[in-house]
């Protein structure tokens, strides 16, 4: 489907006013025609009669428009075109706005995100049909950029391990026919499809950086992982999403990642083996600095001729600061009054 933009002039309110001037002619005729009795005057009675009458359907043809907004109109179920601009204009009566979506509420812009605010804007915004007793929908689709809050998934990483992610996706709709006509609900539609693409991208990457793991797809083992290269996960996870929802006229500007966290059931188990790694790293500095360290005392004790020491005394010295070195807690010195020998 093409969308069509419809290129009516903004005459509304010339229009409101010659249908409310048509109505007073029609009453003044209603009554000059009665006075006059004769059959002229029976013929203005009638065709005054049948405007007071029927007059009011002209008046559905009166739409007002916000900046950012359209309005997608069918005609005995075809499509007319869409209206673009704010104004305030006047369209064929019979013409019906189309929005399939126009009652789907998601966490996002433009929709309530809490009930009590969705309890309070209902109350204050809510219009009541007076034809069939519901509240009316507003049939009208927001061409505003808005940001869709989508909930947070477990998805497994490439390792197995189970990930919480979340996104937020901003978007806006660019074709009206392709977003009401091509798929039956678009918001839902983009939800589905946000789901699908985060969890196609998200297997491909581990949590953290690993190794032997190929997140490019060319071959090579790198260290993309979804902590560490976030911008390039949320670039993939637009670019696919786009890919899928452009059958639906809908834009995908950019896409962030909310919430990234270890599922619960391995949160702990995950949190010891990084303070164990924390752990190693850090013993694995603090030793060799300590061999450095000996070495150097060695090297400087040969090249000054301060004492000369045996491989036996040179092994007790090394022990010996290794230990003081690589202690957890302070040594305690313990000095020597008689011979080393």
């Amino acid at each position: 489907m093409t969308e069509k933009i419809l290129s009516t002039k903004k005459n509304g309110m010339a229009m409101m006013m010659l249908f409310i001037l048509l109505y007073i002619l029609s009453f003044a005729g209603i009554a000059i025609g009665t006075g006059m009795g004769d059959a002229a005057g029976i013929l203005l009675t009638v065709i005054s009669g049948f405007w007071a009458m029927f007059g009011w359907i002209p008046f559905l043809g009166l739409k007002v428009l916000r900046p950012q907004e359209a309005l997608v109109l069918t005609l005995f179920g075809k499509y007319k075109g869409t209206l673009k601009g704010d104004g305030f204009y006047w369209v064929n009566p019979f013409c019906t706005a189309v929005n399939p979506a126009a009652g789907t509420k998601l966490r996002q812009s433009g929709d309530v995100n809490s009930e009590s605010a969705k309890t309070a804007a209902a109350g204050a915004a809510e219009v009541i049909s007076p034809t069939t007793g519901y509240p009316k929908i507003d049939k009208k689709i927001s061409l505003k950029i808005m940001t869709l809050d989508n909930n947070k998934q477990k998805i497994n990483d490439c390792l197995g391990n189970p990930v919480e992610i979340g996104i937020a996706v901003i978007w806006r709709v660019v074709d009206t026919a392709k977003a009401v006509f091509d798929v039956d609900n678009y918001k839902e539609y983009l939800s589905l499809q946000c789901d699908t693409a985060l969890r196609n991208i998200v297997r491909l990457y581990p949590y953290d950086v690993a190794p032997n793991v190929d997140t490019t797809g060319d071959g090579l083992a790198d260290e993309g992982s979804l902590r560490g290269s976030s911008e390039i996960v949320a670039q993939r996870i637009r670019d696919e999403i786009q890919e899928k929802v452009t059958n639906a006229g809908i834009e995908i500007i950019e896409a962030r990642i909310t919430y990234l966290a270890y599922a619960p059931e391995i949160a702990a188990a995950m949190l010891q083996r990084q303070q164990a790694s924390a752990v190693v790293d850090a013993r694995k500095l603090i030793v060799d600095g300590a061999v450095g360290m000996v070495e150097m005392a060695l090297e400087q004790l040969s090249e000054k001729n301060v004492v000369e020491l045996d491989d036996e005394r040179k092994a007790a010295m090394v022990s010996n600061l290794l230990v003081v070195l690589c202690g957890n807690h302070d040594a305690q010195p313990i000095v020597n009054s008689g011979s080393l020998y």
